[in-house]
């Protein structure tokens, strides 16, 4: 097992204007499982295609452990990697696909069947070994890839998007499995995804990347209860957290007809609040809000809606921002399409942001 270090790690591509990863700082503990996230083009499977030795690093360092791997040979990191696709042999049995790194390698045949069954019964695949992959589900089939990783015992797994391929259900599952397993083993693993549910509910800790930069390092609670900017606050929560733009004056923040008592100084300031954190009050203040349409979730229900009379703009939109104002309630509430329902921030959930910079105040 090892460390891997980036040390302002950069990599810009041949005629981009801009770096896809800029000076990238950040460490992964023995043993730790990082996720690293962020939307599409945020530099994140550079990153790791970098570690890996299939992208050149322009400036600065890669340590595996103590060893500079900056310029060695993918064969010579001792890696390895999972990908999106799978990428298994077709004409091949399970048992052949999970054992060729080892026989190439010119392992002793007995020894690779050892570790071959070791890992098919770790990932319950004993049953399929002598299958094709064509007759295994793309379920079973991420299984084989990840079993092919753990016979080659690495000093660190490199995961992109292993389940963006599999269907909402696989995915929960299969996750779940993932997370287990990397947590018995102990082996070091950065796992890239754009699926900020999968890195709260996977990492011991996630990196959010964006354009290169690297935003923000921490525990998946410390990245939902802190969030140092903007990015990041509309970045990670599902639905994302309602961020907009409102104007101070003697203690209370407005804009059109919302308003919520803070304790900052007049000015602009970007305002945040996750939808858990709305309550809905009879009293007509706080933040009213045109309810538009209710996603009823079984357990609990979120209300979207628009700011009632207008003027609300949403900050920081990601990819899981839907402009709305989102209010989560209880099932069966009552509420109607059409209704106007008056919200306040609950004590604690509002976060206040930098109107200039976009950085936590």
């Amino acid at each position: 097992m090892a460390t891997v270090t980036f040390d302002k790690a950069t990599r810009v591509y041949p005629g981009a204007d801009a770096p896809s990863v800029d000076k990238l700082d950040l460490r992964i503990e023995d043993g730790e499982f990082l996720v690293l996230v962020g939307p599409s083009g945020s530099g994140k499977s550079t990153a790791l295609r970098m570690l890996a030795g299939l992208e050149e690093t322009n400036e600065g360092r890669i340590l595996i452990g103590d060893r500079d791997v900056t310029t060695a040979e993918p064969k010579e990191r001792d890696i390895a990697m999972v990908f999106q696709n799978y990428a298994l042999y077709p004409h091949m049995s399970v048992r052949e696909n999970m054992g060729f790194a080892l026989k190439l390698a010119g392992m002793d045949k007995a020894a690779i069947n050892e570790r071959v069954e070791e890992a098919a019964r770790t990932l319950d695949l004993t049953e399929f070994l002598d299958r094709k992959p064509k007759a295994l589900s793309g379920g079973q089939r991420q299984r084989v890839a990840m079993g092919r990783a753990i016979v080659r015992e690495p000093q660190v797994f490199l995961m992109d998007e292993p389940l963006s391929n599999l269907d909402a259900k696989l995915r929960v599952q299969t996750r779940t499995q993932i997370a287990h397993l990397q947590r018995r083993m102990g082996v070091t693993t950065l796992y890239v995804t754009h699926d900020q549910t999968e890195a709260l509910t996977m990492g011991d800790r996630i990196a959010v990347l964006n354009y290169g930069v690297l935003q923000q390092v921490g525990t998946p609670r410390e990245l939902y209860d802190h969030p140092d900017n903007v990015f990041v606050a509309g970045f990670i929560g599902s639905p994302a957290m309602n961020l907009a733009t409102f104007n101070v004056l003697g203690g209370v923040a407005r804009l059109g007809a919302a308003s919520v008592p803070v304790t900052l100084p007049d000015g602009d300031v970007i305002l945040g609040f996750r939808p858990e954190a709305l309550q809905i009050v009879e009293e007509s203040t706080g933040i009213p809000v045109e309810v538009e349409f209710i996603e009823e979730l079984g357990s609990d229900a979120y209300l979207y809606g628009n700011l009632a009379g207008g003027g609300w703009v949403s900050e920081g939109v990601g990819s899981e921002s839907t402009g709305h104002i989102v209010v989560r309630t209880g099932p069966r509430s009552g509420i109607t399409p059409g209704d106007v329902i008056n919200a306040q921030v609950a004590e604690g959930g509002l976060h206040a942001f930098d109107a200039q910079t976009g950085q936590r105040l």
